[in-house]
């Protein structure tokens, strides 16, 4: 969806970056965050959801505070690509009736926030249908709010594909009739020497995607951060290219890289970061936003395995000038009112004060940026 949103030219950005667990709070955060990152666009949010209770079709949940448009519009385009249109609609919170009931619509800043639901997975037919056709009913809602927004809406599903990610069932045989292409060529172009494929791996379709790349052999020492930098490539580029499924590299091991690059031959400068020990409740995601780096790279940096980091673990981070911005608390001042001046949320605030109540004093000195 993001890809095809990008190919259409419709702005989007993905609240997970990669297959990870949110709590619901991490969750809200980071879509709020994106949001306040964007304090004057008028922000569409896509719930993506399976559902489950054994009915059968797509449903579509839009706010309380929007109409039924772009939900119907949604549903709509999914029927057309074979779906069963079984409602849109919106649910009230019992407790209180003027909020949504579900928290994504409820707690999240975001100007047409909606929940989607492609079918019921405990539900024979649905489940057949998501295992075959999701990606078609997904196409629907970019069709949907293509047409939403009055961006030019293309999709040519007969073009001529430079490459293509497997999938579970395929092989090369299905692979090079699906393409027209034989399957001696499949694995001269890819560099294949047998015929194991692995599900998420990219298989190039043409020859001049493979002859447009040089190759480097990882050395000693090597991490997809430092290559990326010695390429001016980004680290997700590099694993796109080289298929890789994680950050792990092995010596000699043969990488592309475009041609187009320019190489720089430097090493990294150490003398940019800084060790940062891990605190009580820090996440990778919330100590890429700290330190302003991008997820992958202090990945890459710090050569992790995985997402999980421990309690006083060191890891290398950019090194920070942090200039701070102050605010002495006035009579009737609330967290509230600041965090509105200040365009920054109550948890952020309390964050950056170390404060365990939302009780202020006058003349109180707050870091409010």
């Amino acid at each position: 969806m993001h890809s095809r949103f990008n190919e259409l030219g419709i702005p989007s950005v993905l609240v997970r970056q990669i297959d990870e667990y949110l709590p619901k709070i991490d969750r809200i955060n980071r879509i709020n965050d994106i949001a306040s990152d964007n304090p004057n666009t008028n922000i569409i949010l896509l719930s993506n959801h399976i559902n489950a209770g054994n009915g059968e079709g797509a449903e579509v949940v839009y706010s309380l505070k929007n109409d039924n448009t772009l939900a119907d519009l949604i549903l709509f385009n999914i029927g057309e690509k074979g779906q069963i249109e079984r409602k849109s609609y919106q649910r009230r919170l019992p407790e209180n009736p003027n909020k949504d009931y579900y928290y994504i619509l409820r707690e999240t800043n975001t100007n047409e926030p909606l929940l989607i639901e492609y079918g019921f997975i405990d539900n024979n037919n649905d489940s057949e249908k998501l295992k075959n056709n999701l990606e078609d009913y997904v196409e629907g809602v970019v069709k949907a709010i293509s047409e939403y927004l009055n961006y030019n809406y293309i999709y040519n599903e007969d073009k001529k594909q430079d490459s293509y990610i497997v999938e579970k069932g395929d092989t090369l045989y299905s692979i090079s009739r699906k393409f027209d292409i034989t399957v001696d060529e499949l694995k001269r172009i890819n560099n294949l020497i047998n015929n194991n494929l692995s599900i998420g791996q990219v298989l190039y379709l043409k020859d001049n995607i493979i002859s447009n790349k040089d190759t480097y052999i990882v050395k000693k020492g090597d991490t997809l951060y430092s290559i990326s930098k010695l390429f001016n490539i980004s680290i997700e580029d590099l694993k796109k290219e080289n298929n890789l499924q994680s950050n792990i590299l092995t010596i000699g091991e043969e990488l592309f890289i475009p041609k187009e690059n320019t190489f720089v031959p430097e090493e990294i400068d150490y003398n940019d970061y800084m060790i940062y020990k891990v605190e009580k409740g820090d996440s990778l995601w919330n100590i890429s936003k700290k330190f302003n780096i991008d997820i992958d790279e202090l990945i890459a940096l710090n050569n992790l395995q995985d997402l999980t980091i421990k309690l006083g673990q060191e890891l290398l981070v950019p090194k920070q000038v942090i200039e701070n911005e102050y605010y002495i608390v006035q009579k009737g001042d609330t967290l509230w009112s600041i965090s509105k001046e200040y365009n920054i949320s109550i948890d952020k605030l309390k964050e950056l004060n170390n404060l365990k109540t939302n009780l202020l004093s006058i003349g109180q000195k707050l870091i409010v940026k």
